[in-house]
């Protein structure tokens, strides 16, 4: 595994709308807790959204989690996509914001910006997602979100002020 050498603050959205959605939670916080260098330091509570994508979809369950840890970005992406399939995720076979058992983005890598095939921190919409800003704000809401100038606050504040639908 690419370790950094140093702890570098990283945060994790969860998702899930399929299955036991809390049982998927908990497996992956404890997955996630088993990571070579990698300390879980906070985790939200379970928020209950409207589904983003296709209809007919099952509400989400939400949450963030925030965590320090010496893997690279890719690596730590890596292990959450390995984390998700434990679970039942199949990514190449699914309907993009479609239905799922889990879902592990990293939205946050320290205070990088990062645009790499197949990786992109931080996320490149989390700044219009509800689901994931309510969650965040809760364990990190002044954290700087990197290239935006805001924090996850303001950021979940600004959406407030622009009226969009609280679970869009």
């Amino acid at each position: 595994m690419t370790r950094t050498g140093n702890p570098v603050w990283a945060c994790v959205a969860l998702g899930s709308n399929v299955g036991d959605r809390e049982a998927h939670f908990l497996a992956a916080i404890e997955a996630i807790r088993g990571l070579p260098s990698t300390a879980v330091q906070r985790v939200s509570r379970f928020h209950e959204t409207v589904p983003v994508g296709p209809t007919g979809q099952g509400m989400y369950l939400n949450a963030a989690l925030s965590v320090t840890t010496e893997l690279g970005a890719a690596e730590l992406l890596r292990a959450l996509h390995t984390i998700e399939a434990s679970r039942g995720r199949d990514r190449p076979a699914e309907v993009r914001w479609g239905a799922r058992t889990l879902d592990l983005d990293l939205v946050l890598y320290g205070d990088l910006v990062i645009a790499e095939p197949g990786l992109r921190v931080p996320h490149p919409r989390m700044h219009e997602r509800y689901f994931v800003l309510e969650p965040l704000a809760e364990i990190e809401e002044n954290r700087m979100i990197p290239g935006r100038g805001v924090t996850v606050g303001q950021a979940l504040a600004e959406l407030r002020r622009d009226g969009s639908p609280p679970h869009a």
